[in-house]
């Protein structure tokens, strides 16, 4: 059986190592100076085994998906990643009897993104637990002084924009729980990469700030509907959705060929982690260039206007009855 010192020891000093102000996680603390003339962003976001992934989930990829769900919402807000810390609630049996391999994957997950990011482990904590896996991972970013992307400062007649496609997320859930037959294995694999391995937009973020063409936005984690209900509320302005212009993968397209009724899933379902945001329609030409320049689809799919609420419209124009906009755990 491992301890705890030695899983610090062994496990997670190894992904400290690029964190001066991580200490080598020997003391309490980390030690953190803002870069010139920014300010800090933080963000933290919790994973429960058996609510946001299935207790067989790789456990690289639940490592992946906890660090890419914080630095989703770092780029909503236009962020540059600093590092993170993780608090981890660890089963009874993680560390015993073989339990050892599910650890070395877990941080070898951690270790493969950090490169990737350029983000490096600050500290956090461990501790056992009788109940399901809990993990909490905050992420500390950072935006030039006094600037940062929000989602209560839409404006009137601005344009609803989103990043990618939407609905993988919820459909790839849907494959892993069995929901989902007849599809090709490769459209089956690609909708369950998406729920398991999320993209956190941040250089899309980062130009949206830079460039000054995002008025407001947030990343997309409990459905596109209720997401822009967030957006419509906080900036106390109602929007309208068209249900036909939602950017869908093939993989999505291929499930709602043959199960039309799913739509609502797609909309609603979250796990998508893209970007929403909003723009003036004449930033319309300068978001097509940008697209092009990161090679990443951005599709109007809405527009911005006086009142309260979301209202999604089908092909006809009617008015779609949505059975609910979004996750929520209460």
């Amino acid at each position: 059986m491992i301890g705890e010192f030695e899983l610090i020891e062994r496990y997670l000093r190894p992904l400290a190592a690029g964190s001066p102000g991580a200490f080598a996680l020997t003391d309490d603390a980390a030690l953190l100076t803002p870069p010139p003339g920014r300010d800090i962003v933080i963000t933290a976001d919790a994973m429960v085994a058996g609510v946001h992934f299935l207790p067989d989930d790789p456990p690289d990829l639940v490592a992946r998906k906890l660090l890419r769900v914080n630095l989703s919402d770092l780029a909503a807000m236009g962020a540059t990643p600093i590092g993170y810390l993780i608090t981890a609630s660890w089963p009874q049996d993680i560390g015993q009897d073989g339990g050892e391999d599910w650890l070395a994957s877990f941080t070898a997950g951690l270790a493969a993104d950090q490169a990737e990011f350029e983000v490096g482990l600050l500290g956090g904590d461990t501790t056992r637990t009788p109940g399901p896996m809990v993990l909490s991972l905050t992420a500390l970013g950072s935006v030039p002084g006094g600037r940062c992307l929000r989602r209560s400062t839409a404006r009137d007649g601005d344009l609803v924009f989103v990043s990618g496609s939407i609905g993988d997320g919820a459909l790839g859930l849907e494959v892993l729980r069995g929901g989902l037959t007849g599809l090709s294995p490769e459209h089956g694999a690609s909708l369950v990469d998406r729920y398991r391995l999320p993209r956190p937009r941040l250089a899309l973020g980062q130009c949206l700030l830079a460039e000054g063409l995002a008025s407001a936005a947030l990343d997309i984690s409990d459905g596109l509907v209720a997401d822009l209900g967030h957006i419509a509320g906080s900036s106390g302005l109602a929007a309208t959705l068209e249900a036909p212009a939602v950017p869908l993968s093939p993989a999505a397209q291929a499930v709602l060929a043959a199960e039309p009724e799913r739509l609502q899933q797609v909309i609603t379902g979250g796990d998508d982690y893209e970007l929403l945001f909003t723009a003036a329609p004449a930033d319309s030409g300068a978001l097509a260039a940008l697209s092009d320049e990161l090679g990443l689809p951005l599709t109007r799919i809405g527009v911005m206007s006086t009142g309260q609420g979301v209202r999604v419209r089908d092909a006809t124009g009617a008015e779609m009855s949505l059975e609910h906009a979004g996750w929520t755990h209460f």
